[in-house]
């Protein structure tokens, strides 16, 4: 069997182009543009790339965007105090805090996100969003999820009665893609680097999201025939003097057997910033009252 590829940029281009009608219609009725804010502490290239990206995507679909660049010596409270600011601002409805912060205000990371008002939270990283979302109430939620979710909605791949394999229990992909695949009525195992007879386990999956942290750790014996798989890693490693970024899944192999899988680069990664974009909106639109 050879696997249908499902690449992230047609369905992102979907998420953007119904986040934009959204837009649109805030627009309309209430004359305001939804409104995303990013700060920025310190030069980390990588993160300068994806701030850019997000500053790109606000542009196509007409968003006011706030960029707060801040130096890698601002302090806690310094930080702390322009996340209020934010908080207080009406023209902006989301606010993200760009990760990983400098390692003196890494130990602060959960103040600082927390700091975020639970309706401004487009990353739904905020404890009482988390809360909301575990207990299936509308929220704001974790946009790779999210987009997980979205995509395989959007390709037809049946989630409700299907056996889901989530490898990985982080607060940002793992638990939130166990719960989201709960509220679509699938049965959701969650494995970590705990489990016994992990390869058992994930041959019994029709979906499985690889979100690990381990370059293809996912082989092609560990899947079911027919399987889908959702690979949300990315990791960087060296390839003939090279370097190139590698999935959770062993593609090569993995393909020859699920009916579905995702590609690293061009799969899940595309859809973050879209759902990013859709979160915004659904923000604007909450706290307008619409």
């Amino acid at each position: 069997m050879s696997a249908k590829i499902l690449y992230g940029k047609e369905f992102a281009a979907r998420i953007k182009e119904e986040a934009r009608r959204e837009a649109d219609e805030v627009k309309r009725g209430k004359g305001i543009a939804p409104g995303l804010a990013v700060i920025i502490v310190g030069s980390d290239p990588a993160s300068e790339v994806y701030v850019r990206n997000k500053q790109k995507a606000c542009d196509e679909l007409a968003l006011y965007s706030v960029k707060v660049e801040l130096p890698e010596e601002t302090s806690r409270e310094e930080l702390i105090a322009k996340i209020d600011e934010l908080n207080d601002d009406e023209k902006v409805h989301g606010i993200l805090v760009q990760l990983p912060l400098p390692r003196s205000l890494a130990k602060h990371e959960a103040e600082v996100l927390n700091r975020i008002r639970p309706e401004k939270d487009v990353d739904g990283f905020h404890p009482m969003n988390v809360g909301r979302l575990s207990i299936g109430e509308r929220t704001l939620t974790p946009c790779t999820p999210t987009g997980v979710i979205r995509m395989l909605e959007m390709a037809n791949i049946k989630i409700d009665g299907a056996h889901a394999v989530v490898i990985g229990r982080s607060n940002i992909v793992g638990k939130p893609m166990a719960n989201l695949l709960l509220q679509k009525n699938a049965t959701v195992t969650v494995c970590h680097s705990h489990t016994k007879n992990l390869k058992e386990i994930t041959r019994t999956a029709d979906i499985i999201v690889a979100a690990v942290g381990h370059p293809k750790f996912v082989t092609a014996d560990m899947v079911k025939d027919g399987a889908t798989v959702i690979d949300v890693g990315i990791n960087r490693v060296m390839v003939g003097g090279e370097r190139k970024l590698v999935g959770d899944v062993d593609f090569d192999g993995a393909s020859e057997v699920a009916g579905a899988i995702t590609p690293v680069p061009g799969g899940v990664g595309l859809l973050t910033i879209a759902m990013l974009m859709h979160n915004t909106v659904a923000a604007a639109k909450m706290q307008l009252g619409i």
